[in-house]
């Protein structure tokens, strides 16, 4: 049994920054590529950043510049700094990790960004 459990969303202004945070625990020898994805109302899941067991990042052009993703392999979780945040950022956002060869989801933590 493997558990994402994220933490460190919440209310924040425009231009303002968030760290989220994501450990992974249960049965796990070694975890793949794991990531931060987000989703608002009665839209697709979206992918936000990636990033590889070597620590190669990927990001979608939208977040570019302003998140940073990175991990702590020896804890088995994932952060994303996100600085200069605007509204269109607002979304529920969830972590995700690739063990062997499924692909394992958190509950979700919302991130609004409002004045």
């Amino acid at each position: 049994q493997v558990q994402l459990v994220e933490s460190g969303g919440g209310l924040v202004q425009p231009g303002g920054s968030l760290r989220l945070s994501c450990a992974a625990s249960g049965s796990i020898v070694s975890i793949g590529v794991m990531g931060w994805y987000r989703q608002g109302p009665g839209k697709q899941r979206e992918l936000v950043a990636t990033i590889t067991t070597l620590g190669s990042p990927k990001y979608a052009d939208s977040v570019k510049g302003r998140f940073t993703i990175s991990r702590d392999n020896a804890k088995n979780t994932v952060y994303l700094q996100m600085n200069s945040l605007k509204p269109e950022d607002t979304d529920v956002y969830y972590c995700n990790a690739r063990i062997g060869r499924l692909d394992y989801w958190g509950q979700g933590t919302q991130v609004t960004v409002s004045s």
